[in-house]
């Protein structure tokens, strides 16, 4: 640009977004609020219309002074009908053309508009209408009636120069005073009246106090007496007016003061030039009004098209203001700038002209070294960057759809101002120039504050409406509600103002989305820590939140695709907000709520729990039922969780169900013993009296304490009702009706699987693997130890007085098994009757096997009130076919292989029974000698009882002699062994 006003001939043109500059149509910007915008050049004593004069009474000496043509004036009686008043310089005779579009316009981006010129505004405003011209219009009378001076005052300053010239011919106007020279050429009488001729007289002798001593060219020392001398001359002057004119004593003292101070040099020297208005800020002040009559004084937003010759003739004051091209260019940004500000912010073509001067501002501004220049810029372009910021800081409030156009001269105005003003004028950047980019910064701190602005602005609009509805049903939590918006303001900002801001800052969107992400994650921070618990709420803004959170990431992403780093630092500033993870560990804090509730209904239900079969038709635990509901309701639950992360969330789930299953379960079993609960302890081996079947060997008095010995043994276990076979029975349907049960939780958890959001496959290998293990192993081993239980119960408990104290007891004729298989009959009718259809089988078998084993045992540890006699095997063994028959029950009951698998081992020993003595006696002894060989020559061990009745064992042969009614028998026993008869 500086080119552009340094030649005369005007070349190129200045790109702005690819418009045309010449469409004369052009939709309008809504107008925004006039705003007060402070000048950076200062407040001179002195009012706009002072100033108006003061400085075309500058630009017509300068214009003049820089002529060829001599100045002649033709007084007003004097002049023809048509003729100006005062023949005017060359420059200033210039007739306006508007064949030819403004060059100026065209280098500054502003638009040419095809238009009737029309010049007027003053009192002696004339005009050009099409194809008839009034008067003829010069450049000189357009400035005139821009700047809105009257043709009387015109015409009085010409004549006064006319009459300067005239007296110091060969003089330039620099080495004049103009105000002092103006106040010796007129007196009051040149005036239409006094009042007007003191306020001209003031109005010079301001300009004078504003030149010199205010804003001097040169600063003044306090001790300046010479000031002092000007200041109380114009001091008294104000006060009372002075006599003007060429031969005024006033004027002669006044001028020895004034050139004194105006001469002064740096070196100290006297200069040819005088310096009255080239002092900062007062020159920009005044050549600001000159650059204001380049706006039409009809519309303020137009520039006027005769703008080039304009400007011609304004450039030519620049010796008398002491400027130069960067001031001319800082200066006229300026009132571009200011023109849009104060007319509403209309024409944009206005600041986009400022912001193409400024750009070549920045570049002649690194060759600033006046301190002066560097203050009178740094005080400029801080006004224009303030108010660029102001906008920018919060630019979503600021720009839209509808005046989005502006926003790139905007943005380029605060950028370029901060980039001058740092780079160029600051000390501190030049030492850490690497370190900073101002342009990618400025952008940057633009996007973070308008989002942060914006935000503020939705989270209070959010904390509102929560106050207003705060009775009302809302069908979306506040957060989640403003995770909507802040994904609008994403999206927004991705489409409206990222293209812009690009230009400047290569992650726009991405350091936008950042900044939303940090704003949100911080109030979704304050909310997590605020909840305990899983509720519909807290899903949704969680889940809300995770989807805003892969939007953003999703705009960085696309954002950084050319990026050097990839985006990687925009992502970096993006610490994940782990939603799922939040929204998983809110999940398993519901199950173990749940899990942990269902445990301590179990416990407090189980107390309760009497086992009683009429308690339902299906003759299982009531409390079981429960338990079941619970886990089935809760599962429902779990699924109508609105989380994405069902299969691998319900594991954990499963585990807890699992858990207070087994609980459940060992609860169940507990208490009820085993086996080796009911079994009596074997009694020491004894050998019997010989010839004897009981004769008194083991008396009524001492069967009835082992009897009572016996029988306190189970009792202490068995003292509650709750124990019972009907009881024990309802546990193992209990317990059947749980592993029943979890085969259809099963099912029922996959169907519900199916309908979540994840793949089938990634639900059954996620969530279905290894379910419910422990509570199926515990049923299994529960309902195997109850069955157990009952048998050995029924057998050795409530059959033992007719079993242990009866079977073979004296005489085996008189004392067979039928009472014991009416009584064990009448316990299979209530055990058929109650237990489960699926188990039945399991517990009548296991009954047989404690009837098979109760058998053996009263055979082989019967206690000394019993002996058998091989004659007596013929008996036992038909004894023990009504047993089996019992159990097989023509067919109705069990399977006859199965009942023939349990029997084998009591097959065996029956045919031991019918084995004579001498026989089992060499059989004992050969299996001794060949479990101890050498050792057992001299004396024949005694062997241990064994686990199982076996024939080929050695300690059940010595047990089926022990119980040997044989004379025989009792000697081997007596001299091997030395066993007693009784004990």
């Amino acid at each position: 640009m500086s080119k552009i006003f340094r030649d005369k001939t005007l070349g190129g043109s200045s790109k702005r977004h690819n418009i045309n500059i010449n469409i004369d149509f052009q939709v309008p910007m809504p107008m925004q609020p006039v705003e007060h915008l402070p000048s950076p050049f200062g407040a001179p004593n002195l009012s706009d219309s002072e100033l108006r004069e003061t400085a075309y009474e500058i630009l017509v000496g300068a214009c003049r002074s820089s002529g060829t043509r001599p100045l002649t004036y033709i007084p007003q009686s004097e002049k023809p009908e048509r003729a100006p008043t005062v023949r005017p310089s060359a420059s200033l005779q210039r007739s306006l053309t508007s064949s030819a579009a403004s060059r100026v316009k065209k280098a500054l981006g502003l638009k040419t508009k095809r238009r009737v010129a029309a010049v007027g505004g003053g009192r002696g405003s004339e005009s050009v209408s099409q194809g008839r011209v009034k008067k003829a219009v010069t450049t000189g009378e357009l400035m005139r009636v821009q700047m809105r001076v009257s043709e009387q005052t015109d015409s009085r300053i010409r004549r006064a120069l006319l009459r300067v010239a005239a007296g110091q011919l060969g003089r330039r106007m620099e080495s004049m005073v103009l105000p002092l020279e103006l106040l010796q050429q007129f007196r009051s009488p040149d005036f239409p009246n006094q009042l007007e001729y003191e306020a001209w007289q003031r109005r010079n002798l301001k300009v004078l106090e504003a030149g010199l001593l205010v804003h001097p060219h040169l600063p003044l020392e306090k001790t300046n007496t010479t000031a002092q001398q000007l200041r109380q001359i114009i001091r008294g002057a104000l006060e009372k007016p002075i006599e003007t004119g060429k031969h005024s004593e006033s004027i002669q003292v006044l001028r020895g003061v004034v050139m004194s101070l105006a001469c002064r040099s740096f070196d100290g020297s006297t200069s040819e030039t005088c310096h009255w208005a080239d002092g900062f800020p007062l020159n920009l002040r005044l050549y600001q009004v000159l650059l204001e009559a380049c706006f039409d004084i009809n519309e303020e937003t137009t520039i006027i098209e005769e703008v080039d010759e304009v400007l011609e003739l304004i450039k030519k004051t620049w010796a008398i203001l002491g400027l130069n091209q960067m001031l001319h260019d800082l200066c006229f940004s300026w009132v571009l700038f200011q023109h849009y500000v104060v007319t509403g912010q209309v024409e944009i073509d206005l600041l986009f002209a400022s912001n193409n001067l400024l750009i070549e501002i920045e570049k002649d501004a690194k060759a600033i070294t006046d301190p002066v220049h560097s203050e009178v810029l740094s005080s400029t372009l801080s006004l224009i960057l303030g108010w660029a910021e102001k906008r920018l800081l919060a630019y979503c409030d600021t720009f839209h759809s509808g005046n989005i156009e502006s926003m790139q001269s905007v943005v380029s105005l605060g950028v370029l101002s901060a980039k001058i003003l740092v780079e160029d004028i600051s000390h501190e950047y030049h030492k850490k120039r690497k370190e900073i980019n101002v342009t990618r910064e400025r952008v940057e701190t633009y996007i973070r504050s308008s989002l942060s602005t914006a935000f503020a602005q939705k989270r209070e609009k959010m904390n509102s409406g929560k106050r207003i509805s705060k009775n009302q049903n809302s069908s979306l939590p506040a957060l989640s509600i403003l995770a909507q918006d802040v994904s609008e303001l994403a999206l927004n900002e991705k489409e409206i103002f990222s293209p812009i801001l690009k230009s400047w800052h290569p992650l726009a969107s991405g350091v936008a989305v950042a900044t939303l992400h940090s704003c949100y994650g911080n109030e979704l921070k304050q909310y997590i820590t605020g909840i305990s618990e899983l509720t519909p709420d807290a899903v949704q803004v969680l889940r809300a939140a995770d989807t805003l959170e892969k939007d953003l990431v999703q705009i960085a992403v696309e954002d950084a695709v050319d990026s050097d780093d990839g985006g990687k630092s925009i992502i970096q500033e993006m610490p994940p907000y782990e939603a799922e993870a939040v929204m998983a560990n809110l999940v398993k804090s519901w199950i173990k709520t749940r899990v942990d509730r269902l445990k301590e209904w179990t416990d407090r239900n189980l107390q309760q729990e009497v086992w009683n079969p009429q308690a339902n038709k299906e003759r299982f635990a009531p409390s079981a039922v429960e338990v079941l509901k619970i886990i089935d309701e809760t599962l429902e639950a779990f699924f109508l969780l609105p989380i994405p992360m069902h299969p691998v969330l319900l594991r954990e789930l499963m585990t807890g169900f699992d858990r207070c299953l087994q609980h459940y379960i060992l609860k169940t079993k507990s208490g009820c013993g085993g086996r080796s609960t009911y079994i009596p302890s074997m009694p020491a081996l004894t050998r019997c009296s010989t010839g004897s079947k009981f004769h008194g060997v083991f008396k009524k008095k001492e069967k009835s304490q082992i009897t009572q010995k016996r029988k306190s043994q189970v009792e202490t276990r068995n003292g509650d009702n709750s124990f019972g076979i009907p009881q024990l029975c309802v546990r193992v349907n209990t317990l059947q009706q749980i592993r029943t049960e979890l085969g259809v939780l099963e099912k029922r958890m996959i169907a519900h699987l199916e309908n979540t959001e994840c793949t089938l496959t990634e639900s059954i290998a996620n969530g279905t693997g290894k379910k419910f293990e422990l509570s199926k192993a515990a049923c299994g081993e529960g309902i195997q130890q109850l069955c157990e239980a009952m048998a050995y119960k029924i057998i050795f408990h409530d059959l033992s007085h007719i079993l242990w104290d009866g079977l073979y007891v004296g005489e085996v004729s008189s004392s067979r098994i039928d009472p014991f298989l009416q009584e064990l009959e009448q316990y299979l009718e209530i055990v058929s009757s109650t237990v489960h259809d699926r188990v039945r089988t399991r517990v009548i078998t296991d009954i047989m096997k404690a009837s098979f084993d109760g058998f053996l045992l009263i055979l082989l540890a019967g206690g000394p009130s019993r002996a058998f006699t091989q004659h007596d095997s013929e008996i036992i063994e038909e004894d023990f076919k009504f047993l089996t028959e019992l159990f097989w029950s023509n067919g109705d009951g069990l399977p006859a292989d199965l009942i023939n698998k349990f029997s084998t081992t009591v097959k065996s020993i029956l045919a031991l029974l019918h084995t004579d003595t001498e026989s089992l006696i060499e059989q004992f002894r050969r299996m001794i000698l060949e479990i101890y060989s050498s050792s057992a020559k001299s004396k024949l061990p005694l062997p241990p009882t064994s686990a199982q009745w076996d024939p080929t064992e050695p300690n059940t042969i010595l047990r089926v002699l022990c119980y040997r009614n044989d004379e025989m028998a009792a000697k081997f026993l007596k001299k091997t062994y030395n066993l007693p008869k009784k004990l």
